[in-house]
């Protein structure tokens, strides 16, 4: 009788919640009781899906990991573009205005110096998102808009330096000094034979981080 017939759908009014709390209170200051009374639930409901807080932020973890994926694959297939080197670069200027992703970011801020979310975060990006670059650097080297020779470990370096070696959060950096390294980066990878990054889309990641709140 009392049995939940829809418990996934339950776990995502969860999920949903916390995110929402976590984004305007702080992970760390938002409670468990925070969520119940923002879901009107009991603690027997959320503990038959969720063990802690913790455990709801691993969700969140894997939801962005999730809506990243869904997102990149979705602009993969609907971005239209002469030639494969244009369509990685309209992709990467959809993926730095994305409010989704930045509402995502803020909430996982504040576990920047865990070291088992960093890992999962590398390994996400050359596990899961480097093959899906790397076969648009090799379609790009096929029509001859790209020139540039390994593109699985292009991809692999472009997206390790874009998410960890330019992050403001991992290092603790200032608006300049993250600026300084984005353009940097836009000189490896031109050197590289990857130009596909333009100041346009540097100012966009940086105002990115401003609405964040990381400066």
């Amino acid at each position: 009788m009392g049995r939940n017939k829809h418990p996934e759908q339950t776990q995502e009014r969860i999920i949903d919640a916390s995110i929402k709390l976590f984004i305007e209170k702080g992970y760390e200051q938002t409670t468990i009781q925070d969520i119940l009374d923002a879901l009107k639930l009991s603690k027997g409901g959320l503990y038959h899906h969720f063990k802690s807080k913790e455990e709801i932020l691993e969700a969140v973890k894997h939801k962005r990991a999730q809506c990243a994926a869904d997102m990149l694959h979705d602009l993969i297939e609907n971005t239209k573009a002469a030639n494969a080197k244009e369509k990685l670069k309209k992709i990467l200027y959809q993926w730095s205005v994305s409010t989704q992703t930045h509402s995502f970011d803020t909430v996982l801020t504040s576990q920047s110096n865990n070291p088992h979310f960093v890992m999962g975060a590398l390994q996400n990006a050359v596990n899961q998102d480097a093959p899906i670059i790397s076969k648009l650097i090799e379609e790009g080297i096929t029509d001859g808009s790209i020139q540039t020779t390994e593109p699985a470990f292009c991809a692999e370096i472009f997206l390790l330096l874009l998410n960890f070696w330019t992050s403001p959060v991992l290092f603790t950096r200032n608006i300049n000094d993250t600026k300084k390294r984005l353009y940097y980066l836009q000189s490896v990878m031109r050197l590289l034979g990857l130009d596909i990054i333009d100041n346009t889309f540097i100012e966009n990641i940086a105002d990115g981080y401003v609405k964040t709140g990381l400066f």
